[in-house]
């Protein structure tokens, strides 16, 4: 674990704060861009992981907020059922204009704009879970209750049955 924090994890810590959230930003030395590498990283399984993926409204442009649990994969036609048009997987670009990170260490909050969230609603299972904290190598720690809070989220099942 690093002592200081990179610019982009510090943005997340210091969006936790300001949302009142205690959870502490940690970088690690290893990759947590996946949701095998994060679970790895922090000793938890894999269904822990909080996978946060943007996609965006094919007929409004929108960015949508996906929360995922790090097991499952998100079925986009449910997603575009809630969200009320269809969706498709946002590109890097799109991701970073709209979120202000980059794929692989985007965060549930501190984005650019307030994002619709949904999530996966396997992530209430657990005591705690792992979000990625704004670069591949950092993450926190944070109960699924604080991570409704957090993003506004509506909790569904997204999954891919």
């Amino acid at each position: 674990m690093s002592a200081e924090l990179s610019p982009s994890a510090i943005k997340v810590q210091e969006a936790l704060r300001a949302g009142g959230f205690e959870c502490v930003v940690v970088e690690l030395p290893g990759s947590t861009r996946t949701s095998a590498e994060a679970a790895q990283a922090v000793g938890c399984q894999v269904g822990q992981i909080v996978k946060s993926l943007i996609y965006r409204g094919k007929n409004s442009g929108e960015p949508v907020l996906a929360l995922a649990s790090g097991l499952n994969r998100v079925d986009e036609a449910q997603l575009g059922m809630l969200l009320g048009e269809p969706v498709e997987k946002a590109n890097g670009d799109y991701v970073r204009e709209r979120t202000g990170f980059a794929i692989g260490g985007v965060p549930p909050l501190g984005h650019t704009e307030k994002l619709r969230a949904f999530i996966d609603e396997d992530l209430l299972q657990f005591a705690e879970i792992w979000a990625a904290a704004g670069t591949p190598h950092a993450v926190f720690r944070l109960k699924p209750a604080e991570l409704v809070r957090m993003t506004g989220g509506q909790v569904a099942r997204i999954k891919i049955t």
